[in-house]
């Protein structure tokens, strides 16, 4: 059987949700660990940094952040972005074996929504066209202006206006310039391939054009996440974002490599009814959290909030932003830390 790019990409968006689901229950064992050793890091204690279960729980998440990384450079963003959706079913059930919180029947409909629009996803994703150099990319570069143009125009006229009574305004900018995110680090993804393959990309000034942008996008991503956050409550950002990000980002993808060029009409429409089961099945599963987290009593709240923020919370997905783009181009991170 033939190995195609969308099987490696496929495959490397797997591996990146196992590790980085993972990642978050080692490291909130970790955390628990050296909170019953010393100082709680909700009360601003660092004792998890001598606990070892934390930092393998950090080097797991760095490398399925590479491996997703990577696996744009090989499968389409349709293919690899909703797959993320991964992270949080294998979160949630080792969270129930391992920590002992429960997975109640909403939160495994959750969890069979997700897989069961993955795979419908896997079965019609279109073919990824390889472009020949970074430059044949350029080509394509023009044509998300419209994102750029909306962004400009929330960014300038709607934000100073609206952007603290309407959560679809800050959002809206952090979809927008994550889903040129996603497409500058797929260019840069695709950029490497070909160096490592023998095409040198280095030299051409496009591979460095899109490594700024990606740069400039993070940044500004990251300043309009925080300002919603400030802003509006936790459980209403994280669904609308993971919805507007992964669906921005698809349909950027879509106009800048033209990934359903040569698909069926029906094939495009069963993707997007994967899609939606993916979108349903999270926010099940979301929703499930949230109702645990209300009924735990304030003070276990502020301490989960506060532990969270340590282990993988929306300000500093880890101390020092060393995790920015765990949940800048990965969201289900973002959801991850209401457990």
């Amino acid at each position: 059987m033939e190995v195609t790019d969308n099987m490696i990409g496929l495959i490397l968006a797997m591996v990146s949700s196992l590790f980085i689901g993972t990642s978050f229950i080692l490291k909130k064992k970790g955390l628990k660990r050296a909170a019953a050793a010393g100082t709680s890091a909700g009360v601003g204690g660092y004792t998890y940094l001598l606990e070892p279960l934390w930092w393998a729980g950090m080097v797991i998440m760095i490398v399925g952040e590479v491996a997703n990384f990577v696996a744009y450079a090989y499968a389409p963003a349709v293919l690899v972005t909703p797959l993320g959706a991964l992270s949080i079913i294998i979160s949630a059930i080792l969270a129930h074996f391992m920590l002992k919180e429960q997975l109640r029947r909403m939160g495994v409909l959750g969890c069979v929504s997700c897989i069961v629009g993955s795979v419908v996803i896997v079965v019609h994703a279109p073919q990824e066209h390889s472009p020949s150099s970074v430059q044949e990319i350029w080509t394509f570069a023009t044509q998300p202006a419209a994102t750029l143009s909306i962004v400009l125009a929330l960014v300038f006229h709607f934000e100073p206006r609206y952007g603290q009574t309407n959560v679809l305004i800050y959002l809206g900018i952090c979809s927008l310039m994550g889903s040129l995110t996603v497409v500058s680090i797929k260019a840069i993804g695709i950029a490497i391939k070909l160096t490592l393959e023998g095409i040198s990309q280095i030299a051409y000034p496009q591979t460095w054009f899109f490594l700024t942008v990606a740069l400039i996008c993070v940044v500004t991503q990251l300043n309009y996440l925080n300002k919603a956050l400030d802003t509006f409550n936790a459980a209403i950002v994280s669904p609308i974002y993971y919805v507007m990000f992964t669906t921005l980002t698809i349909i950027a993808s879509a106009i800048m490599f033209k990934d359903w060029l040569d698909q069926k009409a029906s094939n495009i429409a069963s993707e997007i009814c994967g899609f939606i089961t993916v979108l349903s099945g999270t926010i099940i599963l979301h929703a499930t959290r949230e109702q645990e987290s209300t009924a735990a009593p304030a003070s276990t709240k502020d301490a989960k909030v506060k532990e969270a923020i340590q282990s993988g919370g929306f300000r500093s997905h880890q101390p020092g932003h060393l995790a920015i783009c765990s949940q800048l181009t990965h969201p289900m991170a973002a959801l991850q830390k209401e457990g």
